[in-house]
């Protein structure tokens, strides 16, 4: 299970998509102000940092848009086709948005080094930006700064892949927003070459919080061994199963925020089949009733070897 979603949300499926709609709709109305307001002042205020900056919080409107799409589609109940629900679908959502990133920071990093490269070559006709555009970018960073508390805690409670990696981007835009504010603060001291160079550093950061998220989304949709905690908790709980012998293999799969677990126990080989069912049944409501977000237990028993005959 990845660091992002590290633990199953315990919200009611109704408040846990009430929550995460919450917070990509308050996001999308802030990046949208946001977008308005750095580009029109960037533009009036003269400076091509907080311009940049305006047509990073374009890119963030997007970023939400897809997430919405995703996310309502992730909503639908379980069909035939997808017996465990929609829910993977987050995680998806989570993989575009981290793309997003990467190509923004990608982005950022070209447009800063072209940018420093014609000042250093004298082909540059940048004359400095107003003091308003430094007064507009520190807004951004504590509105920035409000917007990710928020949406990490709503992220954390739901275990909503989508909505934590959306928490990082506003992270980063605190980044962008610092290096504007730097580089327009230096900018009206006479170091124009500080406004670029910081766009370009800020770049790698940004970049590396896409790559973490990519991972971390990927992990989701792939089926993966139990962590360490879960696989004690399963142990414990199958202590009290003296039936069981022995646990031979625990495999889990993530679908959104529910657990899917398979697993493997050794039981007497001489007992009726009719036992065994009976013995796994056991094992399967134990641990979906005492394990939050396990959807589904599929049991496999089989004898323990204990109990087999010397080939």
């Amino acid at each position: 299970m990845s660091e992002a979603n590290g633990h199953p949300s315990k919200l009611p499926t109704e408040q846990r998509e009430h929550k995460s709609r919450s917070a990509v709709r308050i996001g999308l109305i802030a990046n949208i102000f946001l977008s308005a307001l750095k580009i029109s002042i960037g533009f009036i205020g003269q400076s091509p940092a907080l311009l940049a900056d305006g047509i990073n919080s374009t890119s963030d409107v997007a970023y939400y848009v897809v997430v919405a799409l995703f996310m309502r589609a992730a909503g639908k109940p379980p069909d035939k086709e997808h017996p465990y629900g929609h829910y993977q679908l987050e995680s998806i959502g989570s993989l575009v948005v981290g793309s997003f990133i990467i190509t923004t920071a990608i982005a950022i990093f070209w447009n800063s080094i072209n940018v420093l490269y014609n000042m250093l070559i004298g082909d540059s006709t940048y004359a400095g930006a107003k003091p308003i555009t430094l007064w507009v970018a520190l807004f951004t960073i504590a509105l920035k700064l409000l917007l990710t508390i928020y949406t990490y805690r709503i992220g954390k409670q739901t275990s909503n892949a989508a909505v934590v990696a959306l928490a990082y981007d506003h992270r980063n835009d605190i980044y962008s927003a610092i290096a504007v504010s730097v580089g327009i603060f230096m900018d009206q001291l006479g170091y124009l070459w500080m406004d670029p160079l910081a766009g370009a550093l800020v770049s790698f950061v940004i970049l590396r919080t896409g790559i973490i998220i990519l991972r971390d989304s990927s992990y989701d949709l792939m089926d993966t061994v139990p962590g360490d905690t879960l696989n004690r908790q399963i142990h414990q709980l199958l202590k009290e199963v003296h039936e069981v012998e022995n646990i031979d293999e625990i495999q889990s799969h993530r679908f959104g925020p529910y657990i899917v677990i398979n697993i493997t126990i050794c039981v007497d080989g001489s007992i009726p089949v009719e036992e065994g069912d009976q013995i796994a049944t056991k094992v399967e409501n134990i641990l979906t009733e005492n394990i939050d977000m396990v959807r589904r237990v599929h049991v496999h028993y089989h004898p323990s070897n204990v109990h087999q005959s010397p080939a």
